[in-house]
């Protein structure tokens, strides 16, 4: 049986091209200037942390981060914006969880939205990927392509293509 896993995996090392070409930009930006700002990837904990004197300047600074993260084909919602800024001293930080995984709601949500397609598929979900299996391999195609379509609020990539 042919089958294919669909995953959300993220490229660290495009992560921290994106993060270094920001850092550079940083640099460079007059309005940034005296703002006294930061940006670091953390690898351990695959977060992104950011500081600034003002809110103001950290908005910018997440702009900066997430217009070259799109440079580098790598989809913005990788990042947890949910988080508000924390006020500590004279600063303002605040870190950027890097997502990687699907969580079981979506994987949940996964699974259904392709089960109401009705195709002649088989999905399971195994820890943080969904897999699907069937006879056709047309049928997986017809599968990635309506997955594609659909908006899940997560970046979704399929792997492990077998026949």
């Amino acid at each position: 049986m042919a089958s294919f896993d669909i995953v959300n995996k993220i490229d660290l090392q495009k992560i921290d091209n994106a993060v270094n070409t920001a850092i550079k930009e940083l640099v460079n930006r007059y309005d940034l200037k005296d703002e006294d700002c930061e940006i670091e990837l953390d690898k351990k904990n695959k977060q992104i942390k950011l500081q600034a004197k003002q809110e103001m300047a950290l908005q910018s600074l997440i702009d900066v981060v997430l217009s070259k993260l799109t440079k580098q084909q790598l989809d913005p919602r990788i990042l947890d914006l949910s988080k508000e800024p924390n006020p500590s001293g004279k600063h303002m930080h605040q870190n950027l969880p890097i997502k990687e995984g699907i969580d079981k709601e979506t994987a949940k949500k996964v699974v259904s939205f392709i089960k109401d397609c009705k195709l002649k598929v088989q999905v399971s979900i195994m820890d943080d990927q969904v897999r699907v299996t069937s006879k056709s391999i047309d049928e997986l195609q017809s599968t990635m392509a309506k997955v594609r379509a659909h908006d899940f609020e997560v970046p979704l990539q399929f792997d492990n293509m077998r026949s």
